[in-house]
């Protein structure tokens, strides 16, 4: 399935085994219906099956699991990285604030420089504000996770245009569950989970056709919660029309299942985060 690979790539991602995951309380829609129901095996199973995709196209390095913090695995939370500098997240429920120290030291360990991000204003990291891959843009979501003043933060300490994205489903309530930029500037989106203004700034920003629409059917089946590496485009699940779009614009996709996940909200992004921003 894969071309051959160098043993380095170009791109880092940090991962964190899931030790410890499972859905332990409620802090969005999709943990409701997961509340206690995750099966360990199977969860093993499909974060290893995540985990030796992604190593053909990239070097992963481990956050070390902590107990108590179910979903620690889900990295892209950990904070956002551009180069050597790092924010580290600031997250809204109180469940999930104790992993702050640990992602905070991992950064430090691993030669990152902390922006001071204020204690007050909440920022979930990756899960709420996506690079774009054709243009030195960030598209910023807020909502539901995020605070609406995080947006405009974001642009004064990268220095780089932030497109804020309102959320307004809270089925999607961070932004990389719903919108995945791609390599050439292809954006693959729900445009239902975003307010008018949103969708008619993504239409004005991106052309008609470097958008790769995603129905709703696709959606909840967290397709838009994809890492993109090399062309290749690593999901959950797509149906085959999602995929023959994505095979036009002249990428690769690759299921896995990670449906235990989705169990607390979570796919394939939101258990990964790149390292390696410029």
């Amino acid at each position: 399935m894969f071309s051959s690979s160098t043993p380095e790539h170009k791109q880092k991602i940090l991962m964190c085994e899931p030790t410890f995951f499972g859905v332990d309380y409620v802090i969005n829609p999709w943990m409701a219906e997961g509340l206690g129901k995750t099966d360990a095996s199977r969860v093993q199973t499909q974060w290893k099956n995540l985990k030796r995709s992604l190593e053909t196209q990239s070097n992963l390095v481990f956050v070390p699991p902590q107990k108590g913090l179910p979903d620690m695995v889900f990295t892209a939370n950990a904070g956002m990285v551009l180069g050597k500098k790092a924010i580290v997240s600031r997250f809204r429920s109180k469940e999930r604030q104790g992993e702050e120290p640990f992602f905070k030291n991992w950064f430090e360990q691993n030669g990152f420089e902390i922006l001071p991000w204020p204690q007050d204003i909440a920022f979930e990291g990756a899960g709420d504000a996506l690079f774009d891959r054709g243009q030195e843009l960030i598209w910023a979501g807020y909502g539901f996770r995020s605070d609406d003043t995080a947006p405009k933060l974001l642009e004064k300490f990268f220095g780089r245009r932030t497109v804020p994205v309102h959320l307004v489903d809270p089925r999607f309530y961070h932004l990389d569950t719903c919108l995945c930029p791609l390599e050439g500037g292809y954006l693959m989106y729900f445009p239902p989970a975003f307010d008018a203004a949103t969708q008619k700034a993504i239409a004005d920003i991106v052309p008609e056709n470097k958008r790769i629409i995603v129905g709703e059917d696709d959606a909840i089946k967290f397709a838009c919660n994809a890492v993109d590496l090399n062309n290749y485009v690593f999901m959950n699940n797509a149906s085959t029309e999602l995929q023959d779009k994505l095979r036009c614009a002249g990428f690769m996709p690759v299921t896995v299942a990670l449906t235990e996940f989705l169990k607390s909200g979570g796919a394939a992004k939101c258990l990964t985060l790149k390292l390696v921003e410029e």
